[in-house]
């Protein structure tokens, strides 16, 4: 089939990120899109060769490839041939030839941000039968940057991470060819984005400057703090500032919904800033009615203190979150959840009006009541992981443990009084630890008797022992960290969360109620 030069849409200096290339697609219309990084000198000039290989071949995504005299690369792209059955030598030459229907299915469905995008894209696209072809690119078409020589460590680091969470998404899960892609929205509707806070802070400044720069511009700002505030040179100049009174967080979103005039209501915290798509990426699954919520991870920034980043460490770690992480670590893929966190949560207006908002007799663990109440009216809720909040985590340790210490009281109160997205095994293994660490002590503390024969001597001892050593073991290989400072303050966090959690769980869960004072100095 002959490929029409004027149907071909050129895209320049996407540079291998997703979201520069999906933005870049959209503003496009031609039937063939022909993708070249800005920073390769000459590949535009090679797309006749492109087009020409792609009516030889019939294929309908054609790279450009380079073969590469390094090892590392040899032995990569072998790597990918057996494990992801692409037939491709490279995909770093920087231009690629797709057709438009095959470059849109893939979009819709990457994980990968930056890494090995290009190779995820391949990897969907030939999951979905299509064919790709390769043109040889001559050795003048490197670079002309001088930062492209030997790669760095933490560059191999993330292209090895991204290319093995590939092939567990295609061939593991098989997650591309059954991933949800909600249907889009007919118009681009008002987002209201709701903002408890206790008053006006640095963070708070962060959030709303964070919002001021999102890609998607249909949206307002409501901040909710406890008294007027002097808004002025806050950014985001036009958001609106509703005074409440000291009322519990739930009380205040609830307060913002009624003042709400957008079809979506966006809830994040005033110590979290959102990613500048943000909003772009988490509008899109509301052209799905069956869908009522959407979230995403809430990611430790960067510029946090030691002590805040042990503790978001803390919460990342497999030991202490289990299926949990996605909720603290961006990753993973688009899946349904039951229960989600309002730092960084959407959710329809209507279906908000419909179960009266948030429920106002228990905090924390009000959000964990909106969801189970979604979820109750047939509506679900969908996490993305590209819909990234930068939430500022509590220093290690006293404030940390004592907020981790609320989650568990009320997370036991409910397993016995809101079961249906509460009762699960994973929230009871820290008090089943606690309860073994004490038998643990008491056994240690209790001489052994004159007289005890020799299988109860050893039955005891591995009781004592393997456990104990296994868990010290696990802590400490989860938590390193180059940093041994890093290192031991994560594990001594790690094990401190679980008893801190493990107990008040079960003062939950045998509670007969739960408090739910307000405590201004320290809210949620």
């Amino acid at each position: 089939m002959a490929v029409d030069p004027s149907s071909v849409s050129v895209v320049r200096g996407c540079g291998g990120s997703a979201s520069s290339l999906m933005a870049a697609f959209e503003s496009t219309d031609g039937e063939y899109v022909f993708v070249v990084d800005g920073d390769i000198a000459g590949n535009e000039a090679k797309l006749p060769e492109f087009v020409a290989r792609m009516e030889e071949t019939g294929a309908d995504i054609v790279i450009g490839t380079k073969r590469s005299r390094r090892l590392l690369n040899r032995v990569y792209f072998g790597l990918v041939r057996i494990f992801l059955g692409l037939p491709i030598t490279d995909t770093q030459t920087g231009a690629r030839l797709y057709r438009r229907g095959v470059l849109k299915y893939a979009l819709e469905r990457a994980l990968s941000k930056t890494g090995a995008f290009d190779l995820e894209l391949l990897t969907i696209a030939a999951g979905d039968g299509a064919k790709i072809a390769e043109v040889p690119m001559p050795e003048q078409a490197e670079t002309v940057s001088a930062s492209q020589g030997v790669p760095s460590r933490s560059f191999v680091k993330a292209v090895a991470n991204d290319t093995l969470a590939i092939f567990y998404r295609a061939r593991i899960l098989g997650y591309y060819s059954r991933c949800l892609v909600p249907r889009r929205l007919d118009h681009d509707p008002l987002v209201s984005i709701v903002i408890a806070c206790p008053n006006r802070s640095w963070m708070l400044d962060e959030c709303l400057a964070a919002i001021a720069g999102q890609t998607y511009p249909h949206r307002e700002v409501i901040v909710l703090p406890d008294a007027e505030e002097d808004s002025s040179g806050a950014p985001c100049p036009d958001a609106r500032w509703i005074p409440t009174g000291k009322v519990r967080p739930a009380e205040k979103r609830n307060i913002g919904i009624k003042e709400a005039k957008g079809e979506i209501i966006a809830f994040i915290d005033d110590d979290a800033y959102p990613d500048s798509h943000w909003l772009e990426y988490a509008v899109k699954y509301f052209g799905e009615q069956s869908i009522g919520a959407v979230g995403g991870p809430g990611v430790t920034p960067p510029g946090d203190r030691l002590l805040s980043k042990a503790g978001g460490r803390v919460y990342d770690n497999v030991l202490v979150s289990g299926n949990y992480r996605y909720r603290y670590k961006a990753g993973g893929v688009r899946k349904d959840v039951e229960d989600y966190p309002s730092c960084n949560l959407f959710v329809r207006k209507d279906v908000l009006e419909k179960i009266g908002g948030y429920r106002t007799d228990f905090w924390p663990g009000e959000d964990t009541l909106l969801c189970k109440d979604i979820l109750d009216n047939w509506k679900r809720i969908i996490y993305d992981p590209w819909i990234v909040v930068y939430h500022h985590r509590r220093a290690l340790f006293a404030p940390h443990l004592r907020q981790l210490g609320r989650y568990g009281f009320h997370r036991g109160y409910f397993c016995k009084r809101f079961p249906s997205n509460s009762l699960r095994l994973s929230y009871f293994i820290p008090s089943l630890f606690v309860l073994y660490v004490a038998t643990w002590a008491l056994l240690v503390a209790i001489p052994e008797p004159d007289v005890m024969p020799v299988w109860l001597h050893l039955l005891l001892h591995a009781y004592i022992s393997v456990p104990m050593l296994s868990y010290v073991g696990l802590v400490l290989v989860t938590t390193f960290a180059p940093n041994p400072v890093v290192w031991l303050l994560t594990a001594a966090g790690v094990a401190a969360s679980h008893f801190t959690y493990g107990i008040q769980f079960f003062r939950g869960i045998t509670a007969r109620r739960a408090p739910c004072e307000f405590i201004g100095a320290d809210h949620a």
